[in-house]
C-alpha cells in the first residue's frame, strides 16, 4: 500500500512538473520584463502563479462533473488525455514550445500590455490544456472506484510544489537564465518532455485497460460494467 502511494505521488508530480515545465516560461518572462522594474516584476510573477494554481485547483476538482455533463467515461478522457499529453512532448523533445501553452497572438498581445501575469504567462504558459488535462486525470484516477483522500492530497500537493518551483525560477529567472543558457534550457525542455511522453503513453494503456474492462469484458461475460 505505502509503495503504490509513493509510485502514485512520484508518478503525479512528475507528470505536474514535466507539463507546467516552469523553466519554460524562463525565456519568455525575461524578454517580455527586462523593462520592467523589480516590483512589478514581482507583481506578474504573483499574478501569474496565483492565476495558474486556482485555475488548476479549480479543473481538478470539476473535472469529474464534466465528464458527468457531457457523457464521458474516465478510460476515454485517459487515453484522450495520454494523446494531447503525448503531442506536447513530442513537441518539446524536438525543441519547439507546444501551440497549447503560447500562440503567436498571444505573444504579441502580452507586448501590448503592462499586466501580463495571468494572460499568458499564467494561463495558458503555465495552466495550459496539457496541464489542466493532467491534473483531470489524475484526479479521476483518485476518485474511482471510491473517493482517495489521500491521492487527492498528493496531487495538490504537487500543483503547489510545481507552482513553488515555478514562482522561484521566475523570481530568479534573470540570473538562472544566464547560467543556463538557451541551450540549457531547450535541453532541459527535451529531458522533461521524454519523461511526459512516458507518463503520456502510461495514460493511454490504462485508458485502454479501463475501457476492455469496462465495455468489451461484460459482452463476453468476463466481468460487469463498473
Amino acid at each position: 500500500m505505502a509503495s503504490d502511494l509513493t509510485t502514485f505521488a512520484i508518478t503525479t508530480f512528475a507528470a505536474i512538473f514535466a507539463i507546467v515545465n516552469p523553466l519554460n516560461a524562463t525565456t519568455f518572462f525575461v524578454v517580455l520584463t527586462r523593462n520592467y522594474s523589480k516590483a512589478m516584476k514581482r507583481a506578474v510573477i504573483e499574478k501569474a502563479v496565483l492565476a495558474a494554481t486556482l485555475t488548476l485547483v479549480l479543473f481538478a476538482f470539476v473535472g469529474n462533473y464534466i465528464f458527468l455533463l457531457f457523457g464521458t467515461s474516465i478510460p476515454a478522457f485517459r487515453i484522450a488525455g495520454g494523446i494531447l499529453l503525448f503531442s506536447i512532448a513530442f513537441s518539446m523533445m524536438q525543441g519547439e514550445r507546444s501551440r497549447t501553452q503560447l500562440t503567436a497572438q498571444d505573444r504579441q498581445e502580452a507586448l501590448e500590455r503592462e499586466a501580463v501575469g495571468v494572460t499568458p504567462l499564467g494561463i495558458p504558459m503555465f495552466a495550459g490544456p496539457g496541464a489542466i488535462t493532467t491534473v483531470m486525470v489524475l484526479m479521476a484516477e483518485a476518485s474511482e472506484p471510491s473517493l482517495d483522500v489521500v491521492r487527492i492530497g498528493v496531487i495538490l500537493a504537487s500543483v503547489f510544489v510545481t507552482m513553488g518551483v515555478g514562482w522561484l525560477m521566475l523570481t530568479y529567472a534573470d540570473p538562472l537564465f544566464a547560467r543556463m543558457g538557451r541551450m540549457g534550457v531547450y535541453a532541459f525542455s527535451r529531458i522533461m518532455g521524454l519523461i511526459l511522453a512516458a507518463i503520456a503513453v502510461q495514460f493511454v494503456i490504462l485508458g485502454i485497460q479501463g475501457a476492455v474492462e469496462r465495455y468489451f469484458m461484460p459482452l463476453f461475460g468476463l466481468g460487469a460494467a463498473s
